[in-house]
């Protein structure tokens, strides 16, 4: 099985005409992904590779049916494309846009509470259920199906843990690139609360960073609700305090986000934590 993404999803690509855009259109559509729409505000009528190009999410929402978006609008007009497709009643948004203003994602989130459209990202890698489909830049050829689900804030960590997940053949049932940016659609507990319903999901992957309280809150959820094991991992042990670690929200201030703290959690809460990014895959084929 899946979460969120899978054989029935008809994807709509918001920036289809720029370079990128049209790069992972393709790049998901040859993964096996119904890529059934783009838009790009002025060039309705016109078509990428045989995908048909509309003004606006609602045109292309009525025409194609679409029901998810994959968004690669600059960072200045990319909080509005999120409240578009959501206005334009989208079910799933996945924003790989890096560098949206914060006070853009306040304005965003305040949105999202009254439409029920779920948000991942932004500044993520998307969402893949390997052999179904993809929405997003990740390398489709590294993922395969087993049982084992990853969350991650980190794109980069999120390949090394699934290359080695499907080296050491455990494949997967969904990874989700929830993103690194202060203020994001998805958090941990929302994609833990996914897997523990999803009965394929045997075992999950947490990979986290330096910042926010994010993982602290994924630990106690974890301990009070969550049945199967948890491999963690933290990101950004080494980072002095007051520095921005690659991601917008990777920043320790104040005395709080430091990894120590995130891995005390974690292991607080039997989550299992790797010492090493190399050893993310190991120890998980240890617990199954």
């Amino acid at each position: 099985m899946a979460i969120w993404v899978n054989d029935d999803t008809r994807l709509l690509v918001q920036g289809i005409t720029g370079n990128e855009g049209e790069f992972h259109a393709l790049g998901c559509r040859e993964y096996g992904t119904q890529v059934v729409a783009g838009v790009t505000p002025g060039k309705g009528g016109q078509t990428v590779q045989d995908i048909p190009v509309f003004d606006s999410v609602e045109q292309a929402r009525a025409e194609t049916g679409c029901n998810a978006t994959m968004i690669f609008v600059p960072p200045p007009f990319a909080g509005d494309a999120i409240m578009e497709a959501a206005g334009a009643g989208i079910e799933l948004v996945v924003c790989i846009t890096e560098g949206i203003p914060v006070a853009d994602m306040m304005r965003v989130k305040a949105f999202l509470r009254d439409h029920p459209t779920r948000l991942v990202g932004p500044n993520c890698p998307g969402v893949i259920s390997p052999g179904l489909a993809k929405i997003g830049i990740m390398p489709g050829h590294i993922h395969r199906q087993g049982r084992v689900g990853v969350i991650s804030r980190s794109g980069t960590l999120t390949y090394e843990a699934v290359w080695q997940l499907s080296n050491l053949e455990l494949g997967q049932t969904t990874c989700v690139g929830i993103g690194g940016d202060p203020i994001n659609g998805s958090n941990f507990i929302d994609v833990l609360s996914a897997f523990k319903e999803d009965s394929a999901t045997e075992a999950v992957v947490l990979i986290g960073e330096i910042g926010g309280t994010a993982e602290e809150e994924a630990a106690e959820w974890v301990a009070a609700n969550f049945d199967r094991p948890v491999v963690g991992f933290i990101a950004g042990r080494t980072a002095p305090p007051g520095r921005r670690m690659g991601h917008a929200g990777a920043i320790v201030s104040g005395g709080k986000g430091t990894a120590e703290a995130k891995i005390a959690a974690l292991n607080g809460a039997g989550i299992h934590v790797a010492e090493s990014p190399a050893e993310i895959g190991s120890t998980v084929a240890k617990l199954l």
